[in-house]
Parts: C-alpha cells; sequence; structure tokens
C-alpha cells in the first residue's frame, strides 16, 4: 500500500490531520544542526546512553544536575579526563552513579573531537550526512562511538534534529504489516529493509524520515 493510506490511517486515529502534524517531531536544518556546539551533542549522547534500560523521566529531572556535575560536557575536557574524576562522578548523588556508563562519556568525547578534526565541527559531520544512508551513520556510531548500539544513537539523531527513523516496537509493527520488514529486530539487515522503505516512502511522498517513522507508528494498536 502507498503511504498515503498509511497517512490517512494515522490521521483518522489521531482525530484529523492538523492533530497529527502537530506531533510530529522537528527537524533541523542542515545550517542548525553545523551551528549546535559540540559540547550539546556530547550531552545529548550522554543523556541517551544514561536513559538506555532507565525511566526516562529520571533521567530528564536529573538533567541539570548531570550537566552541573560533567561541567557542560566540554569534548577537549572529557577526552583526557583523569580517571579519580569519573571515579568522583561514580560517587556525586547529583546524577546516576552507574560506572559503566560514566566511563562513556571520555569515550563518546573522543569520537566527537577526532569527528570534528577532519568536519570543523560534530555537527556539521551530522549536516553533511544523508538520511537515505542512516545505516552508515547508525555503524558509525556503535564503532566508533561507546553504548551507541540499539535504539540509543536512533534517539540521539532524533533528539538533536537529524532526520531519521527509529526502530520503536510500534515501527518494526508497522513495517512488518506493509510487508517491508522480515529480519530480527536489532540486526543489521532489519536496519536495511527499514532504510530501504523509508527511502521508498521519502521519494513517494517528500515528507521528512522522522515524520514518516513516527507517522507509521501511529498506526499500530
Amino acid at each position: 500500500m502507498g503511504f498515503q493510506n498509511i497517512y490517512q490511517q494515522a490521521a483518522a486515529r489521531k482525530g484529523g490531520e492538523a492533530a497529527l502534524q502537530a506531533l510530529l517531531p522537528r527537524v533541523a536544518t542542515a545550517d542548525e544542526l553545523a551551528a549546535l556546539g559540540d559540547d550539546r551533542y556530547l550531552a545529548e549522547i550522554t543523556r541517551c546512553v544514561f536513559k538506555a534500560g532507565f525511566v526516562w523521566r529520571v533521567i530528564d529531572n536529573k538533567w541539570p544536575d548531570f550537566e552541573a556535575a560533567f561541567e557542560g560536557f566540554v569534548p577537549l575536557y572529557w577526552q583526557q579526563v583523569p580517571p579519580d574524576v569519573l571515579e568522583a562522578l561514580a560517587q556525586d548523588e547529583r546524577i546516576v552513579r552507574n560506572m559503566q556508563k560514566i566511563r562513556t562519556v571520555p569515550d563518546n568525547a573522543r569520537m566527537i573531537v577526532e569527528v570534528a578534526q577532519t568536519h570543523g565541527s560534530f555537527g556539521a559531520f551530522l549536516a553533511q550526512w544523508p538520511s537515505t544512508d542512516q545505516v552508515g551513520l547508525l555503524q558509525f556510531l556503535k564503532r566508533e562511538g561507546a553504548r551507541l548500539g540499539g535504539n540509543s544513537a536512533q534517539y540521539f539523531l532524533r533528539f538533536v534534529g537529524w532526520d531519521g527513523f527509529i526502530l520503536s516496537g510500534d515501527v518494526i509493527a508497522g513495517l512488518r504489516r506493509e510487508e517491508r520488514l522480515d529480519a530480527s529486530p536489532g540486526s543489521k539487515k532489519a536496519l536495511v529493509q527499514a532504510q530501504a522503505a523509508f527511502n521508498d516512502w521519502h521519494q513517494e511522498t517528500g515528507l521528512p524520515y522522522s515524520h514518516l517513522s513516527r507517522i507509521l507508528s501511529f498506526t499500530v494498536d
């Protein structure tokens, strides 16, 4: 079925087209992605890492304290932070004291710094990466970053406004219903199948990938 039918299903479920449009995520422009500071990218990556397997609202409620504890997430500092700073953070009651996740901050800071050395900034790097190859970007983040496998990288990209899909349970169910996915969730094959579906629907409709993904999720019970 064409995506127009999926769109109409989602609009009917959400109370009309205007109501549906109000629920769709904002997509950043390339200039906006490039202008966002590298510290904000490290902060958002860290927030997504800490949210994984945890109650999201707890992390969101504590986030101002995370910002204070991590002193603004400046990548140049965190890429070479002394071990005793990490050990102190593991005892800091302002944050969730998970040492494994705390240790991802230097690793992800190094990734950001190395990318910025080549592209000028991490935001400029994201701005030039096409949504038609989200799979390639996710593979890069998983390979070069820390704890950025699974859906953490997908949510990171969504939260900073990069235009991509998220393979949530509802999106997976929708892709299966449309016979666009038969691979195991979390596998590279599933990502490739999802990318092909969203590439086709983007070409058909011109809609942003993040909108296509969200609209599809609204058609699942």
